[in-house]
């Protein structure tokens, strides 16, 4: 399999209208953690997006944050780390789901995915943080759409229809987002419980409950007997798993 990696939207817009025109199909990747995700591709062309990577603009006081679609996940964390925002959809990490190295994760990929974490039912899916983008269809066009504004309403919101369109739909180069506030504070209650319906249960309850819970879990117990967290492993039974945030005082 060849792997193509071009370096500036008028590059990948020549190899993306060439393509179009001889009718040759290619895949879409940004470092392949998510490559076993959705349907299989017969493809005999990688399109790699790795090359366009860095932050180009993160205002803090503005909540938004502009990068290359090929960025780490890790480094966009990082930056909004120091300012003490985070990126409130909480995306997972699946490298090592699909057997791949941690921490490779690429912002372009999480938004074509729309791939959300725990935080997601509280929070929001990727896909309402996601502002705006460049990208090249499929005839090799280059084109944006959405803006670098929070409150942004103007026209079409195409970056809703290319979250989760798995790369199919267009070629991100650049992506804007928005960022939140993290929380002050974060703490895991652990909770034993005896089977799947006893964890079911306690967590509805517990969900509709006045605390400030912002991602849940179950663990089965054998599950919990390969973690890596001595508490977890010790409780020597199925749990439930639920994270509070906010302020310190409501988390204590």
């Amino acid at each position: 399999m060849t792997t193509l990696a071009p370096r500036s939207e008028m590059e990948l817009a020549e190899i993306v209208a060439d393509a179009y025109a001889t009718d040759r199909p290619m895949a879409i990747v940004g470092r392949g953690t998510k490559s076993g995700w959705g349907r299989a591709v017969d493809h005999p062309v990688a399109l790699s997006l790795a090359g366009f990577s860095g932050i180009v603009d993160y205002a803090p006081a503005e909540l938004v944050l502009t990068a290359g679609a090929g960025t780490p996940l890790t480094e966009i964390q990082a930056a909004l780390a120091a300012e003490g925002q985070h990126l409130a959809f909480e995306p997972v990490d699946c490298g090592p789901i699909f057997g791949h190295q941690p921490d490779r994760a690429t912002i372009g990929g999480v938004l074509a995915c729309n791939l959300s974490g725990s935080r997601r039912p509280f929070a929001g899916a990727a896909r309402d943080f996601f502002l705006g983008f460049h990208a090249v269809n499929g005839r090799g066009e280059i084109f944006k759409a959405g803006g670098k504004v929070v409150k942004n309403v103007t026209g079409y919101d195409l970056p809703k229809l290319l979250a989760g369109s798995m790369g199919t739909l267009a070629a991100l180069t650049e992506v804007t987002v928005k960022v939140l506030p993290a929380p002050e504070k974060q703490r895991t209650v652990l909770i034993p419980v005896s089977d799947a319906a006893q964890g079911h249960a306690r967590m509805i309850a517990l969900l509709q409950d006045a605390f400030e819970i912002d991602g849940a879990a179950f663990l089965p117990a054998a599950v919990a007997a390969r973690s890596g967290v001595d508490l977890v492993r010790g409780l020597g039974s199925a749990l439930i798993a639920l994270r509070l945030s906010g302020a310190p005082g409501s988390c204590a």
